[in-house]
């Protein structure tokens, strides 16, 4: 009598040819990211901009590395009384943040 793992699972040797097929679809197949209506990616604004997200977190851009972004954060009101020291200042956040920039 045949076990039945065996005729569930075949297991065929995976090629080269079809790993190569795998890794070029995963790639191909990745999201689009698209910012929220009215906002842009932090990486797409020019440095020097004042910026304020959806928390409503204000700051200054200044550069943005491949993966992230050097910022100065000035005002975050919606985060509480105890922790705001540790949010303002110099910081290094997402390229990806959804912000609205502003001119003064």
């Amino acid at each position: 009598m045949r076990s039945k793992r065996s005729s569930l699972f075949s297991r065929r040797p995976i090629t080269t040819r079809r790993l190569n097929n795998l890794v070029k679809k995963a790639l191909k197949d990745r999201p689009v990211l698209e910012p929220a209506i009215g906002y842009q990616f932090l990486k797409d604004i020019e440095p020097g901009k004042l910026f304020e997200t959806q928390s409503g977190m204000k700051g200054v851009y200044l550069g943005s590395t491949p993966s992230s972004a050097k910022v100065i954060i000035t005002s975050c009101n919606s985060i509480a009384e105890e922790d705001r020291a540790y949010y303002l200042g110099k910081r290094d956040i997402a390229n990806s943040t959804e912000v609205r920039y502003y001119e003064v």
